[in-house]
């Protein structure tokens, strides 16, 4: 899943995440659909990048995705 989203994107997306309390690894891997759902003003777009940042933080791969050096055999 490479993700095409920039990195203002991905921004955009961590400080919904930071404003609504999820601040940690810990946090952001807790954090289910429904959970996302209810964050005020999330697109499409934005649940993708959520995903990916809980996959490439279980991964520890979570900065070189941020840093758009993604390799995609990432599990």
């Amino acid at each position: 899943m490479g993700s095409k989203a920039t990195f203002q994107t991905k921004s955009r997306v961590l400080n919904k995440l930071f404003e609504n309390g999820y601040t940690t690894e810990k946090d952001l891997q807790s954090l289910t659909l429904e959970k996302a759902l209810a964050i005020n003003g999330i697109t499409i777009p934005e649940l993708t990048v959520i995903m990916e940042l809980q996959k490439y933080a279980k991964a520890g791969k979570l900065y070189s995705y941020l840093g758009g050096d993604i390799d995609n055999t990432a599990n």
